[in-house]
């Protein structure tokens, strides 16, 4: 990938190169992955993400792979030694949120609907291709970014504030932010309907 023009944010750090390389907006319909993405999102909450990016792999082997099942059964117990593990953020309010987020979507699917159909049904089922030559014209959130928050707290999810969606939608790939001049745009308008 040398020579190759990047978004400036991954800078010039491995581990952020290839989550740019590899993920950031790569259209992406897994449940369980989207949950990942979802959790991790509000546990950046007042971070940088490649605080959160760093604990990642530590995060997936004490939330069970993010099965979400198994994370909405989490009791006393289980919060308490989460909350003794220096491997993620030690933040009561952020662990606790992960149950809830997956009682959350638990009970969407109990509804019968998926998180990859519910995410995905904002944008259509299709990437917003975005067109950004500077990074300042990229925004922290959007109109329906606000929509997608509101709809997720009426559903009981929480830390999922305006920012943090929009944050999660290009993460996901259902907003292509990758800067013009970066080698992934171009790919990511070619092959907007590949999932990771």
């Amino acid at each position: 990938m040398t020579g190759k023009k990047r978004c400036g944010w991954c800078g010039e750090d491995e581990l952020y190169r290839q989550y740019h390389d590899q993920e950031w907006g790569q259209p992406l319909h897994d449940d369980q992955r989207l949950f990942e993405f979802l959790c991790l999102e509000g546990a950046q909450a007042g971070l940088s993400w490649i605080t959160i990016l760093r604990k990642r792999a530590h995060y997936f082997t004490v939330f069970d792979s993010f099965d979400a099942e198994k994370i909405a059964r989490y009791g006393d117990r289980k919060i308490g030694l989460l909350l003794g593990d220096p491997g993620i953020v030690r933040n009561r309010l952020k662990v606790n949120g992960f149950v809830k987020n997956a009682r959350a979507s638990l009970e969407m699917r109990d509804q019968g609907l998926t998180l990859d159909d519910y995410f995905w049904n904002f944008v259509e089922g299709e990437p917003i291709q975005n067109h950004w030559k500077k990074p300042e014209e990229v925004p922290g959130n959007t109109s329906l970014s606000d929509v997608v928050s509101k709809d997720l707290k009426k559903r009981g999810f929480t830390f999922v504030g305006t920012t943090i969606c929009y944050a999660f939608m290009q993460a996901v790939g259902m907003v292509n932010d990758h800067l013009v001049e970066c080698y992934r745009h171009a790919e990511l308008s070619r092959n907007p309907r590949q999932s990771g």
